[in-house]
């Protein structure tokens, strides 16, 4: 099968193999994502996208006959087409500026507490519902609304729809109904005909078409829908052991860290800590919250780099490895460090205004970066475990954070508990996964596709080893009072 997973940094084609006993995936095409500036305005290059997932697809047909295709993304973005299927304009990036102010709008016509109670979502300005409203004029001329993925895969196949986890994530999705906020969407002026059909993960979407794959010389594929947004497909590889009583950290640009759930959690604890029930593959609930991520480390690396300065991520961690440990923190999921930016000098006014000495050497600075994200993963798990009324016995770290040694060890440390790391590629695994058992392979459930994980995939396991971490808290809450 051929995985298409894209990142906000960058997408790959990964192919992958599955059978008794067997799981085993390569990466075959690997190409830049991020936002381009026009006029002021952030975008994503969709259409570049499309031509390099074209590539990727005959780059692993190549490499073995495929059977079927699937796509992940991250959340929220989307384009718009017209009554004829054609997209009008560019999808915005959700890190552009124009949902400022927008939710405060919105809040005044829907109450936080019953969009809440409707779609169990955190309260994000750049949820879908936002950026739609952002836009109320242009909504008038589309007929339809496709996020990322599902447009990727309208123009594989000339099939129109949303996958269920990802429309989760758009604030325009009713939770305990598995529907589209219908009646929601109209009172803040977003018109019903531009929500497709829903799909569930595993749902054939339809085939290649055929001028695409005679283009490609590939066979008229099956392309299924996976949990399209990355993260679903990300919790499906947690190695996770039946029964477990585990967290589960999906870490790289964003983190989102929480627990997988039965069904949402809706009480007003959950509102007020800003949690999110997003939908899971078979019907589980991803029960989380979005911490700012290894953006803040990116940012940071670019911005030395753009002044002339070396910055290697191995060397930089090994220098912050060195540094004295909490010695400094900060909230990365303050509102300061959402856009692009010197993140060196915002680390740095954020010491002052709490009172610490800002780091001044590069391993001083990452380690901060570090250290404040694993006290930020700190709060988020044992909140949601608190929420829930569950114990936490592991924590589970997937995706491209999984390979940060010093931020996992860090990670055992702030949460008291055992972090098993790994597997890296977690959201094309499980993108993998979910088209196996659509193609016939013998996975009926998520126990017996994590027990493939754990039998093929390679982990590490990272022990507690103490930290002061309640101190560090304490120091950003002393700071907010």
């Amino acid at each position: 099968m051929a995985a298409v997973d894209l990142g906000a940094s960058s997408g790959r084609v990964m192919a992958g193999s599955v059978g008794p006993g067997h799981l085993a995936i390569e990466e075959v095409r690997r190409f830049p994502n991020g936002a381009v500036r026009a006029a002021g305005t952030l975008y994503w290059d969709v259409l570049g996208l499309h031509r390099e997932i074209l590539a990727g697809l005959g780059e692993a047909h190549r490499a073995g006959p495929l059977d079927g295709i699937g796509i992940d993304s991250w959340a929220v973005d989307y384009g718009l087409l017209d009554a004829h299927g054609n997209l009008l304009g560019n999808p915005v990036h959700y890190r552009d500026a124009r949902t400022e102010g927008v939710l405060e709008r919105v809040v005044r016509t829907v109450p936080e507490r019953e969009l809440f109670d409707v779609t169990g979502l955190q309260q994000l300005p750049f949820n879908t519902l936002y950026q739609l409203v952002s836009e109320a004029d242009r909504l008038n001329t589309a007929s339809t609304l496709l996020l990322i993925p599902d447009l990727l895969a309208y123009w594989l196949t000339g099939q129109a729809g949303a996958e269920h986890t990802n429309a989760s994530t758009t604030q325009l999705y009713d939770v305990r109904a598995r529907a589209w906020a219908v009646e929601l969407a109209e009172r803040v002026g977003i018109p019903a005909r531009l929500l497709p059909p829903l799909r569930e993960p595993g749902e054939r979407i339809g085939t290649l078409l055929p001028d695409l794959a005679a283009e490609l010389a590939l066979p008229e594929l099956p392309v299924v829908a996976v949990g399209s947004h990355d993260t679903a497909s990300a919790v499906v590889a947690v190695p996770a052991e039946p029964g477990a009583n585990f967290a589960y950290i999906s870490s790289g640009t964003w983190s989102l860290a929480g627990l997988e759930l039965d069904r949402p959690e809706l009480g007003d604890a959950a509102l007020a800590a800003n949690f999110t029930n997003e939908g899971g593959v078979d019907g589980t609930i991803r029960f989380l919250r979005n911490v700012m991520g290894l953006w803040v480390l990116t940012e940071t690396l670019r911005t030395w780099a753009a002044r002339g300065e070396r910055a290697e991520l191995a060397e930089v961690l090994a220098e912050a490895a060195a540094a004295p440990p909490l010695a400094a923190v900060v909230d990365v999921d303050a509102p300061a460090f959402l856009p692009p930016g010197d993140m060196p000098a915002r680390i740095a006014a954020a010491c002052r205004e709490t009172g610490q000495r800002p780091p001044e050497t590069r391993g001083e600075v990452v380690r901060c970066i570090v250290d404040s994200l694993a006290l930020a993963y700190r709060r988020t798990v044992r909140q949601a475990a608190r929420l829930a009324g569950r114990t936490v016995d592991v924590v589970h770290v997937v995706g491209g954070g999984a390979r940060n040694t010093l931020l996992c060890q860090l990670t055992a440390d702030a949460c008291e508990a055992p972090v098993l790391a790994g597997p890296v590629e977690a959201a094309a695994l499980g993108n993998v996964l979910v088209q196996a058992r659509t193609l016939g392979a013998d996975l009926p459930d998520l126990d017996a596709m994590r027990e493939l994980i754990r039998r093929t995939q390679p982990l590490r396991r990272y022990l507690p080893t103490g930290g002061d971490w309640a101190a560090a808290e304490a120091r950003l809450h002393s700071a907010d009072a």
